[in-house]
């Protein structure tokens, strides 16, 4: 019997070819193209900074961010390709960066009020509604929470391609994650934004591939400082996709909402409380309770970070390296497909250094853990061949008549 995660809350006390490909066949995406040659996984990183927004002078939204970090990660990436063009060797696995799509009306459809869509694109959104989100409506702004939407279903979409839970040919050499250096958006709800968020590009991105790809279930993990309050009343009652926060239980700036599982943890908590709380939870679901899963999307917000001007957290940067580590190897042992997205993180001085590397380094560790499991596991693959031919002579000498 299935067991059910609904309702739980808890807190720190309890616990070689060419290919080209139009993903999920949206329309407006650029065709992504990719050469193989001896690649095994494809690690595909989307990022919308290209749609500028200009905020009034004095906004609290770090919104440079994105473009810093972006840059941040493309430096990061591009020294690891080097490091290996220097050892004359192939990465195992490749990267690209590619400008997040718009989402259209009918993936934001899937998730969000016909009329509050509709309002917001046209400029009709009210003084209160603009307030709620935090932003000044704009044209720009639009685009902007179009495409941080339609990044992650891109993202979402490029996961599911090529991977077919039902099926027992799945490449174990193959690891499908990919990433949005945007997103994250997990304040809106049906007909509604707040916290600096329009659209739910989470809850979009796992409707749209419910609708388009054969799986069956999906986990929000969500490590954000805040609950994800939006999409735990967007899945409520939903038993094809669960909702996971891990969040400060002194930090909530609106109604509390009611997720799969709310693991709450006090405000000041320092890394041995956040980290074996967290490992105890994803030991948990690893082990089967909520059930099972084909894909996870991963908020990973550094609010919790200890120079985080809104977080009330006091997390490390080692702590929150040590957390991205933990949730990596969780994905691989679940052996799904695995969807990163942005979240909270606000610098609380004129030096953004520390959010800025917290950020950059969610996705620079992805593709170097990546890196790694795919040439541990190529390499595991190419023994196991020849231990059991030696395995045969053995036995064929073994068993030779006397």
């Amino acid at each position: 019997m299935m067991m059910t995660m609904k309702g739980i809350r808890t807190s720190a006390a309890t616990s070689g070819f060419c290919f080209t490909m139009l993903l999920g066949g949206r329309r407006g995406m650029a065709m992504i193209t990719t050469t193989t040659r001896a690649f095994a996984s494809k690690f595909h990183v989307f990022y919308n900074d290209v749609y500028e927004v200009r905020l009034p002078k004095g906004h609290r939204f770090p919104m440079e961010k994105y473009e810093k970090v972006r840059r941040r990660v493309q430096q990061k990436l591009g020294e690891h390709d080097s490091t290996a063009e220097a050892g004359s060797e192939h990465a195992a696995v490749e990267h690209d960066f590619i400008v997040s799509p718009l989402a259209t009306v009918e993936e934001l459809s899937t998730t969000h009020c016909a009329d509050y869509i509709q309002r917001f694109m046209n400029g009709d959104i009210t003084p209160e509604e603009q307030r709620n989100v935090g932003f000044p409506w704009s044209p720009s702004g639009v685009k902007r929470a179009t495409s941080s939407v339609g990044g992650t279903v891109a993202a979402a979409c490029a996961v599911c391609e090529n991977y077919n839970p039902s099926s027992s040919h799945n490449d174990n050499n193959h690891i499908h994650w990919a990433a949005h250096v945007a997103g994250g958006t997990h304040h809106a709800f049906y007909d509604r934004g707040e916290g600096f968020c329009v659209f739910s590009d989470i809850a979009v991105a796992a409707n749209v591939v419910l609708q388009r790809y054969p799986m069956r279930r999906i986990l929000i993990l969500d490590l954000d400082v805040h609950q994800g309050n939006g999409n735990a009343v967007l899945f409520q009652n939903r038993t094809d996709v669960s909702t996971v926060s891990v969040h400060c239980d002194g930090n909530y700036f609106s109604q509390k909402q009611k997720s799969d599982l709310d693991i709450e943890l006090p405000v000041g908590c320092t890394d041995g409380t956040y980290l074996s709380t967290l490992h105890h939870w994803l030991t948990q679901i690893r082990n089967g309770i909520g059930g099972k899963y084909d894909l996870i999307f991963f908020q990973a917000g550094v609010d919790i970070l200890e120079h985080d001007r809104l977080g009330r957290m006091q997390i490390t940067a080692e702590g929150v390296q040590k957390r991205n580590a933990m949730v990596y190897e969780f994905a691989a042992a679940m052996n799904v497909p695995l969807v990163i997205t942005m979240g909270g993180g606000y610098p609380n001085t004129q030096d953004w250094t520390p959010i800025l590397d917290a950020h950059a380094g969610v996705y620079v560790q992805a593709f170097e853990f990546l890196n790694d499991l795919v040439e541990k596991r190529r390499a595991d693959s190419q023994t196991a061949p020849n231990a059991d031919r030696q395995k045969q002579k053995q036995e064929v000498i073994f068993n030779a008549p006397q």
